[in-house]
């Protein structure tokens, strides 16, 4: 049965997390179908990538190393991409949902016309009967929110491959194997790939602006909802957040509002965390949202709502006004920290 294959972004010789995740999904998913995870590493000095990738899983690992690769080139690296998935012929291709990922998978897909979904949030194994009595086994089921959100739309392909998907960063666990794979290793000559016309774009200046606001990375979140009220009072969030030394999120409901900005929105359609401790603040707890933190270590929701759905994923509820309860807590920790 053919591989997984899992392309990975690198940045300054680094491998992305989302690629990582994909890895750690891809071991998994491999082990339900009976096959191997393929990874595919395309830069500039790439020695010792091959070490992380096997480190979360590939057995095969696929590195393309040229200096005219790096920085990240959308033609050259569809090129490549094409050439070598036509060659090996995975049955699933899996892509992070980046700025890279966004720009590359479709392209890839199209050449190949294999059928695509994007911004997928789980993936799963499974088997399909049609309408008309056909019969798959083993189908990749590729799962994401659709309509704003407001449903989880699952997407096969019985009838192309690969069946390829663009996975969101974060919703899917990193994990590194106990002890690395014994992998194999193959280096590509990239020029069988390439022609002059994939380096017709060339880059004269490149500026990349770090992340301000990093949620994915917090031990501690403080999220706020609709029910915060007004900007002023969400502006007490922030004020918790630097004595704990944590991080601000927001539902959906709240960034919508205009009460925070959208790179803290928490949910299906923002960002998903895993903190060892998150607070909801004046949010209800829709799937929508609890679907981006539902893994939190310490769950505690603040709601004037006994009922909230949110409280029943707390493992500790407060009923009552955040506008009441959150200054009362900034002057506890402030007391009990002198």
């Amino acid at each position: 049965m053919n591989n997984i294959f899992v392309y990975c972004e690198l940045e300054g010789g680094k491998v992305a997390d989302v690629s990582l995740e994909l890895l750690t999904k891809g071991r998994s998913l491999a082990a339900q179908l009976g096959c191997k995870v393929e990874a595919l590493a395309i830069g500039h000095n790439l020695s010792g990538v091959e070490k992380e990738l096997m480190n979360y899983g590939a057995e095969i690992v696929y590195l393309a190393d040229d200096e005219r690769l790096e920085p990240f080139r959308t033609l050259p690296h569809a090129a490549i991409t094409v050439g070598l998935i036509k060659e090996v012929a995975p049955q699933i291709a899996l892509f992070g949902a980046t700025s890279v990922g966004r720009d590359l998978a479709p392209r890839v897909s199209s050449a190949l016309k294999s059928g695509l979904t994007a911004d997928c949030t789980s993936l799963e194994i499974g088997d399909h009967t049609d309408t008309k009595g056909n019969s798959y086994t083993n189908l990749l089921y590729q799962i994401r929110p659709a309509f704003g959100g407001n449903i989880i739309a699952t997407i096969i392909n019985p009838d192309n491959k690969p069946q390829m998907a663009t996975v969101r960063e974060g919703v899917m666990k990193k994990e590194p194997l106990p002890y690395p794979v014994k992998g194999e290793i193959k280096n590509i000559e990239v020029q069988k790939y390439l022609n002059d016309a994939d380096f017709a774009v060339r880059i004269i200046e490149r500026h990349i602006e770090e992340r301000k606001i990093d949620i994915k990375g917090a031990s501690v979140v403080v999220a706020g909802g609709y029910g915060m009220g007004s900007k002023e009072n969400f502006k007490q969030l922030f004020d918790l957040a630097a004595i704990l030394g944590a991080e601000v999120g927001a539902s959906r409901a709240a960034v919508d509002a205009g009460l925070a900005d959208h790179a803290r929105q928490v949910g299906q359609t923002g960002v998903t965390v895993r903190p060892k401790l998150y607070i909801a603040c004046g949010i209800s707890g829709q799937i929508q949202h609890t679907a981006g933190m539902d893994q939190s270590a310490i769950v505690i929701s603040i709601n004037t709502d006994a009922n909230a759905p949110i409280n029943q994923l707390a493992d500790y509820a407060i009923i009552g006004d955040v506008n009441e309860v959150i200054p009362k807590i900034i002057k506890a920790y402030k007391n009990n920290s002198k």
